[in-house]
């Protein structure tokens, strides 16, 4: 038997899969009870001769024809066997041994082809030559081959996907830490924040500064207005384009639209979750309960959880949880820059689902938010690579910035997100809640590592790459900083990412002009006015409007000049002040927040608090560019309502088998829960 015979029975895809009369079976007769058992798929059967419960099997089976899944992804998708059992029986059945500890890989083994194949050659010139790991028709053809009495010991060692994925990624690590940091700098640098502002830039800039130093100098009674007016119009149309988008938000939170009917689980594709963990040991059993919770088919979910390789503690506690098979722990070697987006980066080659959700730590998605995603790929165009689900405070009633905070998500994710998807304009994306099309971020070089806001920077990359980000009707609940330490540190690194992504998309405003066309690139220009200029001037020029009211009362133009610049202050102010308390409304009405009307006097001061992390994050940029601010989760103390916050318990399968096997009485079903 060679690696290319093996390579082609390489598991298929779940949707691929569809049970079939010419699998292998197994009658194994009929239960005390009298209850008639069906035939099992040899990827089952077998098991019963090493301690597996026969009603446990009958479950899987079932499982597997429900979810057009495998047998052996069904069995073990119910949690009541680990991967280690099994595939230490299947070695035993098949007459090989069985690899649980380090083994020496020999050249030919291929990163990330290998793992995703389920074999890679064995070092030496001796038996056995290759490690399987077979799932799916590669399963089927082992035990095929073993029916028919063919001996394999001399060829093939057997060892738990988990365990051949570590073997495989031990052997390329070099090139695991260097490409999640460079592959999108390298392919494209001038896409990536890597490189900073580019010389061009920085000379645009000085002569700028320049330009209005001469201008103010010599020109005073032409200047100052002329610079009024520009920036007026600057700011009044990026208000113009908060105003509309929150007008195109009305539409879509319309009531009473048909919703199209569910797909069903055999059609459903394979689906993966990718999780970067960093110093995030408390939040751990949170975070698995909440995954256990989701409404997806278990035998299709794909969970990676991302920890980097100094991180003990999140280490030791997710080894606690003995999480089953569907979830794999991927350490990520050392390397720089260390940020969310290289650890995303490093999981994205072991992903095996059509789409993929990136989730925080202290992440709730709701149950079906998965469902809801996967159907609506389904039935949009390929070039819908990316939706964006809801994001919602959950600690609400821990402090005042806890609740200002929830004002300000309702504001972006249920107004500002929905209206600018509603126009099909491009959306800077939040940092959590993603779901993606899997092949599209492989081909775009998935997130750059160096810029501290990967969302928004991705968000505005597929936009300029031709591709489309919606909305989608799902919440996720999050943690808030409670503390103003944490809420500034969060806020400074989101204002630095702006300020790259900023740097990143005028690095060549001409190509960004063949790319999305002068309109998308005004839309562009307009985001970018808001998210990074918006913060740093608006208190400056508050406090200029404030001194001069209060010095010389209301204006009296006496020029033409003088009357236009006037207006253009006036109508900045007034529709900025109306559009703040607007969308502030719409949003909170959305949210059910209404209740939290008597914080809205303190939003100027929690805007200004946001200026101020702006200032603190260009001192920020210049000194530390690509340095990662961690925000610490699992402090929350209240819940959505307000109320003490509930314990988090572990998953299903730490305490009991999982699934559908939990509705089996009277079967053993701890037997086969073996290490």
């Amino acid at each position: 038997m060679n690696v290319e015979s093996l390579s082609r029975h390489a598991p298929a895809r779940h949707t691929d899969f569809q049970p079939s009369a010419a699998r292998g079976h197994h009658e194994i007769g009929h239960l005390s009870s009298g209850r008639r058992l069906e035939a099992l798929p040899f990827e089952l059967s077998f098991l019963s001769a090493y301690g597996a419960a026969p009603a446990l099997l009958i479950e899987a089976a079932a499982m597997a024809r429900t979810q057009g899944i495998t047998p052996d992804a069904a069995l073990l998708a119910t949690g009541a066997v680990t991967d280690a059992f099994y595939y230490r029986s299947l070695a035993r059945h098949l007459g090989v041994p069985f690899v649980n500890g380090a083994v020496a890989l020999g050249p030919a083994a291929r990163y990330p082809h290998s793992i995703h194949a389920g074999v890679a050659p064995l070092a030496g010139d001796g038996d056995p030559r290759w490690l399987v790991a077979p799932r799916g028709e590669m399963l089927a053809v082992l035990l095929r081959r073993r029916q028919s009495g063919e001996t394999m010991s001399e060829s093939l060692a057997i060892a738990t996907p988990a365990h051949l994925s570590r073997l495989v990624r031990a052997a390329a690590a070099p090139a695991i830490a260097r490409e999640p940091s460079l592959a999108l700098a390298n392919r494209d640098p001038a896409l990536s924040a890597k490189s900073g502002a580019s010389p061009a830039q920085c000379c645009v800039a000085a002569a700028i500064m320049a330009t209005l130093s001469l201008v103010y100098a010599f020109a005073p009674d032409f200047g100052p207005p002329a610079l009024d007016i520009a920036m007026s119009c600057v700011f009044l149309a990026a208000l113009c384009l908060r105003l509309f988008a929150g007008a195109a938000s009305l539409d879509g939170a319309r009531p009473g639209r048909r919703l199209p009917a569910p797909v069903d689980d055999r059609l459903l594709p394979a689906y993966s979750i990718v999780v970067a963990l960093h110093r995030e040991a408390r939040v751990v059993r949170q975070l698995a309960s909440a995954l256990e919770a989701i409404d997806y088919p278990r035998g299709k979910l794909d969970i990676k959880l991302v920890i980097e390789a100094d991180d003990l503690a999140t280490r030791r506690a997710l080894a606690a949880l003995k999480l089953p098979p569907s979830y794999e722990i991927i350490v990520a070697p050392n390397g720089w820059p260390r940020t969310k987006p290289r650890a995303l980066n490093v999981a994205l080659p072991l992903v095996r689902g059509e789409f993929v959700a990136i989730f925080d730590a202290e992440d709730a998605p709701a149950p079906r938010q998965l469902r809801d995603a996967a159907e609506r790929f389904l039935r949009a165009p390929p070039r819908t690579a990316c939706l964006q689900a809801q994001l919602c405070i959950d600690n609400t009633g821990d402090s005042w910035l806890t609740r200002l905070f929830a004002i300000e998500y309702a504001v972006l994710f249920d107004v500002m997100l929905q209206g600018m998807s509603s126009l099909r304009l491009p959306l800077a994306l939040g940092g959590s809640s993603n779901h993606f099309r899997t092949a599209v971020l492989r081909e775009i070089c998935a997130w750059d590592a160096w810029n501290v806001t990967e969302d928004a920077d991705i968000g505005l990359r597929l936009a300029r790459l031709g591709y489309r980000c919606e909305t989608l009707q799902s919440t996720t609940d999050e943690e808030a900083p409670a503390r103003f330490n944490a809420w500034l540190t969060q806020r400074m690194r989101w204002s630095k990412g702006w300020t790259q992504t900023f740097i990143t998309i005028s690095r060549d405003p001409a190509r960004l002009v063949r790319e999305v066309g002068w309109s998308g690139a005004g839309v562009l220009a307009l985001m970018m006015v808001n998210l990074v200029l918006a913060p740093l001037l608006w208190p400056v020029l508050t406090a200029l409007l404030g001194y001069h009211l209060a010095s010389a009362g209301l204006p009296q133009p006496e020029s033409i000049l003088a009357i236009v610049e006037t207006t253009l202050w006036l109508s900045v102010a007034i529709f900025g002040a109306a559009s703040l308390l607007w969308l502030t409304l719409l949003g909170m009405k959305r949210r059910k927040l209404l209740g939290l009307w008597l914080f809205l006097p303190l939003l100027p001061l929690y805007y200004f608090l946001m200026s101020v992390a702006a200032w603190a994050a260009l001192y920020d940029l210049a000194v530390r560019p690509f340095h990662w601010r961690k925000t610490e989760h699992g402090l929350a103390r209240t819940g959505r309502k307000g109320g003490a916050r509930v314990k988090a318990h572990a998953p299903r399968s730490t305490l009991q088998p999982a699934g559908a096997a939990d509705r089996l009485h009277g079967s053993n079903l701890a037997k086969p829960y073996l290490n």
